[in-house]
């Protein structure tokens, strides 16, 4: 049982909440269906560029169905009830997409072209890029709203798009396969070298940025 006053959920107890397999399936489908649906649009966009501006700002895109277990345990984690429609509600990062971009201003272009679209509303905005995370990560990120026109109504998703560099994507990338991934245990002086990596890295993002800049104005 779960409340304030009762003894808190086993892992086994909070997995059975989610044992509905018609409701897993149906809210992976909405889920799945905001993905494709931003994704389009960030490829149409891509697409665009290319034919106005010659280029493309978009590296790759990545996008991942949060899993029952990760869901679980953010739920828990955080003291909410454990169901889908509790997931649904406080969870704005089920769905997830990472926009990677060749360069800094290439993020907040893909960001300024993605949310003028009518149908998406903007639910919250978090800038690490301007104000890094205290380990040094950087990207922005973008809870969207997104409408689902299924065949008797309309749904409305809430995803997770992260907007970032090579240059972040390279150091996010390896600082979660050392931090998270890592057997053994984690040196004491790693988390300042990770940091002091990051910054050096961001340097050499600006500086990149820099000569774009000078290139593309010749």
């Amino acid at each position: 049982m779960q409340g304030n006053n009762m003894e808190p959920l086993t892992r086994e107890e909070a997995r059975k909440l989610f044992d509905n397999y018609n409701e897993i399936k149906a809210m992976q489908h909405l889920y799945n269906a905001a993905i494709k649906e931003i994704r389009t649009k960030l490829e149409i966009l891509n697409d665009e560029f290319q034919v106005t501006q010659s280029r493309n700002p978009i590296h790759h895109i990545e996008s991942r169905l949060k899993t029952t277990e990760s869901m679980i345990k953010k739920l828990m984690n955080r003291g909410y009830p454990v169901s889908i429609d509790s997931a649904k509600k406080n969870l704005n990062d089920i769905a997830g997409i990472r926009v990677v971009c060749f360069y800094i201003d290439d993020v907040y272009s893909v960001e300024e072209a993605l949310l003028r679209h009518s149908d998406l509303r903007l639910v919250d905005r978090t800038d690490y890029i301007k104000t890094p995370n205290y380990n040094g990560y950087r990207s922005l990120h973008l809870d969207l709203e997104v409408p689902i026109y299924l065949y008797e109504k309309t749904e409305y998703i809430t995803a997770e798009v992260q907007i970032r560099s090579v240059a972040m994507d390279f150091w996010a990338s390896l600082e979660h396969d050392l931090r998270y991934k890592s057997t053994g245990k984690i040196p004491p002086e790693l988390p300042a070298e990770l940091l002091q990596c990051a910054d050096e890295i961001a340097e050499i993002d600006r500086r990149m940025q820099g000569i774009y800049n000078r290139i593309k104005d010749v």
